[in-house]
Order: C-alpha cells, then sequence, then structure tokens
C-alpha cells in the first residue's frame, strides 16, 4: 500500500512561481515511476510531468520549459518546481505511483494517487 501526500499549492500572481510536494509512504518509492497530474473544473484530468524511477522525464507541451519534475529517493519525496505560472495552469494537481520503473504517461499504469493540492493563478 501507498500513500501519497501532496501540499505547496496556493494562491499566486501570474509570472509566479510554486514548488509542490508528494510525500510517499513506504520503502518502494524508489523502484516506481511517479507522475504529476492536473485537472481544472470542466475539463479532463491530464499529464503534466513524468520522470522514472532512473530519473528520465517527460513533461506536456504546455509546460515544458516552465516546470521541473524531480524526485529525493532518500526523503520519499516527489517535486513540481513551477516558474512563470500563467492562469491557464490553475487546476487540482495530483500526484500518482505506479508499478511500472519507466516513465509512464497513462493514467491506468498509475495505481495509486494522491487527494491533490489546488493552485490558483490569478491574472
Amino acid at each position: 500500500q501507498v500513500q501519497l501526500v501532496e501540499s505547496g499549492g496556493g494562491l499566486v500572481q501570474a509570472g509566479g512561481s510554486l514548488r509542490l510536494s508528494c510525500a510517499a509512504s513506504g520503502s518502494i518509492f524508489s523502484i516506481r515511476a511517479m507522475g504529476w497530474y492536473r485537472q481544472a473544473p470542466g475539463k479532463l484530468r491530464e499529464l503534466v510531468a513524468a520522470i522514472s524511477a532512473g530519473g528520465s522525464t517527460r513533461y506536456s507541451d504546455s509546460v515544458k520549459g516552465r516546470f521541473t519534475i524531480s524526485r529525493d529517493n532518500a526523503k520519499n519525496t516527489l517535486y513540481l518546481q513551477m516558474n512563470s505560472l500563467k492562469p491557464e495552469d490553475t487546476a487540482m494537481y495530483f500526484c500518482a505511483s505506479s508499478y511500472r520503473q519507466t516513465v509512464v504517461v497513462v493514467p491506468l499504469e498509475y495505481d495509486y494517487w494522491g487527494q491533490g493540492t489546488q493552485v490558483t493563478v490569478s491574472s
């Protein structure tokens, strides 16, 4: 069983930055791929960024160059550094853990999800 707890969301002005964290329970964090998803009201959940167990990364085109996903296996923690935030980044952000080790971009391959943290970017 893996429990994921996100933190770091909040209200920020456009152009600002936030750093999201996702604390994971259990001893298998280091061998699992992780991801950040987001969902805005009335929209489908979409992949923001993903990272393999080995540290390879993948980003959606909408955040490439602005967001950075990283992981600290010693702390069982996943991060999402978000810079140059835009109003369209406003959403609930979720971290997810996959049973795979390689980069995962398919939601069905994530078997554990956090409760989410709200990010609101004002214009």
